[in-house]
């Protein structure tokens, strides 16, 4: 706690050190922007232009910028999330995740053809393995819902703890998936739902977090055995594997740290951008994973990027931005972008800007691109979503010029 109020006394500090000098752009919006700002610089990282630069304001999606940066920083591009599997003399499955995010149907089938080339023939029960996180809480700024987005997190799961399915006219539930077979937990979901076809994340009205991520992932493996040509039948639980079980097979995803970002960027998704915050912290502190282990690896990591001072006015809780704590200004988004520029085609493309959105109730901001170029940021923290417009003034350059030291 002490950490985290002085880092906020050093953010109040520093912005009132800046200023607001940099308002000169601030009269050609005023019909747009109520409570915002916005900055554009040139190709080199020089500011060109903006409103309010140093203003504080929540980020919301915008976050996952930094967030990158800090992976790229701590992992590097050709990381490789990693599950590990062990067995025990009674061919019981233990299963001991690292916040793999993309661990979905298709890499858990390689993973089961992969027991079944190391001579694994039966599994009986299977139990997941937790143990590399030691999380205090869910994400904050988490809500609950039945949205993909609100799904929650942890050491070991599987297909974004989110399911897919049809509810057919007899009340039928069947996998909307052709790579995921039915699953228990499907037609549990989807008992008392409407004819239709649904993506909910598995606890859609609250539930026990460790037992329901435990048992999809279970229900899953179990679901896939069979095809890999493994039999057996078993009960499920949480268990961390014990010493006499034998390591039988070490995973890593298929995909690199260079194609989960930018899943995490395209999509916008929260339940890959935190898994990769509290992985970034403790392949730097040593697992288990904390939010306190993560909170302070990216924070250094953006200070070897960024600066101390700059760094310093980037406030996350989070690594998705669903938190309204968190807190950025324009210029230090500037400073992201610059040192990110390497990697820009990992964000969307929209009508030849390279974006990245950040969308809550009351929050409206874009950080990315230009088609020639130049970073942008727009932060509008207010009821009107005029984000659009305001982008549209900048392509035009329609805006008063102007270099502030920096």
């Amino acid at each position: 706690m002490g950490t985290a109020i002085a880092r906020s006394l050093l953010f109040v500090l520093i912005v009132f050190a800046c200023g607001q000098s940099a308002s000169a752009g601030c009269p050609k919006f005023s019909d747009v922007i109520h409570n915002g700002g916005w900055a554009v610089a040139d190709k080199r990282g020089n500011l060109v232009g903006g409103c309010n630069i140093d203003t504080p304001f929540i980020p919301a999606s915008i976050l996952k910028i930094p967030t990158a940066l800090a992976a790229l920083r701590v992992l590097g591009l050709k990381y490789r999330f990693r599950t590990e599997l062990y067995l025990d003399s009674g061919d019981n499955l233990y299963i001991r995740g690292y916040g793999d995010p993309l661990l979905i149907s298709e890499e858990v089938l390689v993973i089961l053809q992969n027991l079944h080339s190391r001579g694994v023939r039966t599994i009986n029960s299977i139990y997941i393995d937790d143990s590399a996180f030691a999380l205090e809480h869910q994400p904050p700024g988490r809500e609950t819902s039945s949205n993909p987005y609100d799904a929650p997190i942890g050491a070991t799961v599987v297909n974004f703890n989110s399911v897919s399915f049809r509810v057919f006219r007899n009340h039928q539930v069947r996998s909307a998936e052709p790579q995921t077979p039915t699953l228990p937990i499907m037609r549990e979901l989807g008992r008392n739902l409407t004819r239709g076809r649904y993506l909910i994340n598995i606890c859609p009205d609250g539930c026990r977090t460790k037992r329901r991520m435990a048992r999809l992932t279970a229900e899953l493996f179990r679901g896939l055995q069979h095809q890999a040509g493994i039999g057996g039948r078993g009960v499920f639980g949480i268990r961390k594997a014990p010493a006499h079980a034998r390591l039988v097979y070490f995973h890593k995803n298929s995909r690199s740290l260079d194609e989960v970002l930018a899943s995490m960027l395209k999509y916008s998704s929260n339940f890959i951008a935190n898994l990769l915050y509290l992985t970034i912290g403790a392949e730097k502190y040593g697992y288990p994973a904390t939010w306190a282990k993560a909170n302070r690896a990216v924070h250094n990591a953006l200070v070897s990027e960024l600066g101390k001072k700059t760094a310093a006015l980037i406030i996350q809780e989070e690594g998705a931005g669903l938190s309204r704590n968190n807190r950025v200004t324009a210029r230090a988004m500037l400073a992201v972008l610059k040192k990110f520029q390497p990697h820009r085609e990992l964000l969307r493309r929209r009508s030849h800007v390279l974006v990245k959105s950040g969308t809550m109730k009351g929050i409206f901001n874009y950080a990315g691109y230009l088609p020639e170029g130049n970073a942008f940021v727009i932060l509008l923290n207010q009821q009107r979503n005029t984000r659009g417009t305001v982008l549209a003034r900048i392509r035009r350059g329609s805006y008063p010029r102007y270099a502030v030291r920096r």
